[in-house]
């Protein structure tokens, strides 16, 4: 958002409309927000009241520029208090959301879908709202059902790109066995295919999660060939729109996901000098040097992955820094360094206690305790 949409001029007619705040979910002062306003997807969307303090409008994912101008819009009728019938649905929905409500926030979605007209210019934005908000709620067989009932209606767009992924994520949750889940499955796998279409404008990282999202489902399938023809597809995509990047930045928008796409290919080989590039151009992020320590120890190249995880634990805070200090745990142990393994775990549970619930759940922090168990018994 920060390198490709943010910056476009199209935007500077909006700029005395709102203040506009960019919170950094890494850095632990800024706990108490996360706590407000829970993230569980970057980027996250929020329009705030701040009369009330309460979301007006969250939207997870990327949007292109008429996708934000249109939660402008949103988020203006609902702090006017102009918004009437759907409209009026679709920003309670949002605002439950954001207030972490997620069941009761895809029942008032799911009902301003029911009751929009048919031509409802809202359709496509509400239904990316209401299949995130049935995920967020763990309702997967809704929100699989949602997309394919929903997706007809909706115009061929980002929008519906982006809908035909997540009723795809949510349908490759189904659990096995539930009625009907091989048959979602199929028909949601279709329609993200359709949704690779060069017809549908769309942002790279959203076109990117297409990608993701379908190699998944060709795992699930255990349809290996399947995941590598795709993963081969995806990087080469991804290679070509870092190509076409005019900045360093937004280069670096599509690292992660080359690297994903690398590592299903069994050649990590094939990104590495390209994030050796970013962690030149980009010295003060943690995400090169963190991803290189990663290639590395893949690689056999320990040293350099040891040297690499040191670079960026000196720049990363928060919740990443555990992810940072669990894969350095690995390159120990790579290395036959069993006890310095078992201290960096430590240091990372030790260093997870100080953080905010909101930074570091007690999801990740069992998670941390069960590895630092199995690598004492090794």
């Amino acid at each position: 958002m920060r390198a490709f949409v943010f910056t476009d001029e199209a935007l500077a007619r909006h700029a005395g409309r709102f203040v506009w705040l960019e919170i950094n979910t890494d850095v632990p002062g800024n706990a108490l927000f996360q706590e407000k306003y829970p993230v569980e997807n970057w980027p996250t969307l929020f329009i705030i009241d701040p009369r009330e303090e309460k979301a007006l409008v969250r939207f997870a994912g990327s949007a292109t520029v008429p996708q934000l101008e249109k939660l402008f819009e949103d988020g203006e009728r609902a702090y006017r208090g102009v918004a009437q019938g759907p409209e009026a649905l679709l920003a309670r929905g949002d605002a439950l959301y954001g207030e972490g409500k997620a069941a009761e926030s895809a029942d008032v979605l799911v009902q301003a879908l029911a009751e929009a007209p048919a031509d409802w210019s809202r359709r496509g934005r509400a239904l990316e709202s209401t299949l995130i908000a049935q995920y967020g709620a763990s309702r997967y067989e809704a929100c699989a059902r949602t997309a394919l009932a929903e997706l007809p209606r909706v115009p061929h767009s980002a929008s519906w790109a982006n809908a035909a992924a997540l009723g795809l994520s949510c349908a490759l949750q189904v659990p096995e066995g539930t009625q009907d889940a091989q048959a979602l499955r199929d028909s949601l796998e279709a329609k993200s295919r359709e949704a690779l279409s060069p017809d549908i404008v769309m942002p790279g990282d959203d076109r990117s999660g297409v990608y993701d999202v379908l190699v998944q489902a060709r795992m699930k399938a255990k349809d290996e060939a399947g995941a590598k023809a795709l993963a081969e597809q995806w990087l080469t995509f991804l290679e070509g729109e870092a190509a076409r990047a005019p900045t360093p930045e937004q280069r670096t928008v599509f690292d992660s996901h080359r690297i994903g796409a690398a590592l299903l290919l069994g050649d990590p080989m094939r990104v590495v000098p390209a994030i050796e590039q970013s962690e030149k151009d980009l010295p003060d992020d943690y995400n090169p040097p963190a991803r290189l320590a990663s290639l590395y120890r893949r690689l056999g190249r320990l040293d350099e992955a040891l040297a690499a995880s040191t670079r960026a634990l000196a720049k990363v805070q928060g919740s990443r820094r555990l992810r940072v200090l669990s894969d350095r745990s690995d390159i120990h142990l790579a290395r036959g360094e069993k006890d310095a393994a078992v201290r960096t775990l430590e240091e990372a549970i030790a260093y997870a206690k100080t953080l905010s619930g909101a930074q570091a759940s007690p999801r990740m922090v069992e998670a941390l305790e069960k590895k630092l168990a199995a690598t004492k018994a090794k």
